[in-house]
């Protein structure tokens, strides 16, 4: 009777389910925030999800026909790809410029690597970082929400034509003759004017006209339902938010007229949305449970320093990607010792260690060396 092991690549999952399965649950979690993000924006919120989700499946399908990636379309890990990076941009992000960074995810974040479970980095923020250096103008340019005739009316800059400078979106928001209508994000205005939000409001996105992004309260109840039927460990989010909390508090403490509250770091920008799915990708986040405190801790950390200390207002994708970098160094560093060995009688290097009699044993003490024999040569007769 023979037996088939299938050695596959990461994630390596215990129970008995498979990879395909928990991609399907987080698409399925990923649902409701989908939803929510073109009741807010409207149409051009629904091309944007389409047209970058489409880009990842074609690319992803062009690297697995011509092999040079592993995997398969129906893994569903491209259409996470393509929602997440989608839910990362503004809403009215021209299309042309989504597809671009949809491709660029899936080839220099995926395909580069060997396909999934070989990447070092989360591919949806490989193809944000990179529109964000391509095209810095337009990813900084949001729209606020609700807007009148979201629904059947496309912002101008979402129809650009590529390669083509996209409609001055600011002058027709004035074209609405909307009162308190601005395109500049919570963060922004804080970074650049000084102006707070709400943190209730920014909680639940419910307020009209703020240029915002998914709501983070759904975002905690969809990456909730994935805790609990363990298709992501809470150690990565609850890891990422406390220290962003706690060093946010901190400085909030030591000046607050400079500082906003630790409840604004939290729920404004993109940090719900990287902790809850960027930060817990499963090929590129420690395995160890001490590794995913110290990964979680160190992201957290350094999305509140890039955003006090730094030149841009959001921080998240910087540090989701610098954690990734050490995910490798943190797992070294953090495997839990072996069954009966204690950290105190580690050896160090280049000491000398005397042996104790009493650790000879009889037959040890009692041992004669065996003498060499040495074969000859001599033909047989």
């Amino acid at each position: 009777m023979s037996t088939t092991i299938e050695i596959r690549s990461a994630p390596h999952i215990k129970a008995p389910r498979s990879v395909e399965q928990i991609m399907r649950n987080v698409v399925g979690s990923l649902l409701p925030v989908c939803a929510f993000f073109v009741y807010q924006f409207g149409v051009s919120a629904l091309a944007s999800l389409v047209v970058v989700t489409a880009a990842c499946l074609a690319t992803e399908r062009f690297f697995v026909k011509t092999g040079t990636q592993s995997g398969t379309l129906a893994d569903w890990s491209a259409v996470i790809t393509g929602i997440l990076l989608a839910l990362s941009l503004p809403p009215a992000f021209p299309l042309w410029m989504g597809a671009v960074a949809g491709i660029v995810a899936i080839a220099l974040g995926k395909a580069l690597f060997g396909g999934i479970g070989f990447n070092v980095f989360n591919p949806a923020l490989v193809g944000r970082a990179f529109v964000q250096a391509a095209f810095p103008v337009a990813i900084a340019t949001y729209t606020p929400s609700f807007l009148p005739d979201r629904f059947w009316t496309f912002v101008p800059a979402t129809l650009a034509w590529p390669l083509m400078m996209p409609a001055d979106t600011a002058s027709w928001l004035q074209s609405l003759h909307l009162d308190g209508v601005t395109g500049a994000t919570p963060l922004a205005k804080w970074k650049f004017e000084g102006v707070t939000a709400d943190p209730l409001q920014l909680l639940s996105s419910l307020s009209g006209h703020m240029a915002v992004g998914p709501s983070p309260l759904l975002i905690l109840l969809c990456g909730a339902y994935l805790a609990v039927r363990r298709f992501l460990d809470w150690r990565i989010p609850a890891a990422i938010l406390g220290s962003a909390g706690l060093t946010a508090f901190a400085l909030y403490t030591w000046n607050p007229q400079h500082f906003p509250d630790p409840f604004f770091m939290l729920f404004s920008g993109g940090l719900m949305l990287g902790a809850v799915y960027m930060a817990t990708d499963m090929a590129t986040s420690p395995v160890t449970p001490r590794g995913m405190w110290v990964y979680g801790g160190l992201i957290g950390v350094l999305t509140v320093v890039i955003r006090y200390y730094g030149g841009l207002p959001e921080g998240v994708m910087y540090a989701i990607l610098i954690g990734n970098a050490a995910s490798p160094l943190i797992e070294r560093f953090t495997q839990p010792r072996p069954f009966g060995k204690s950290g105190l009688l580690r050896p160090r290097r280049g000491a000398s260690y005397a042996l104790h009699p009493e650790y000879i044993s009889r037959e040890e003490a009692g041992a004669v060396t065996p003498k060499k024999h040495m074969p000859t040569n001599k033909p047989r007769q």
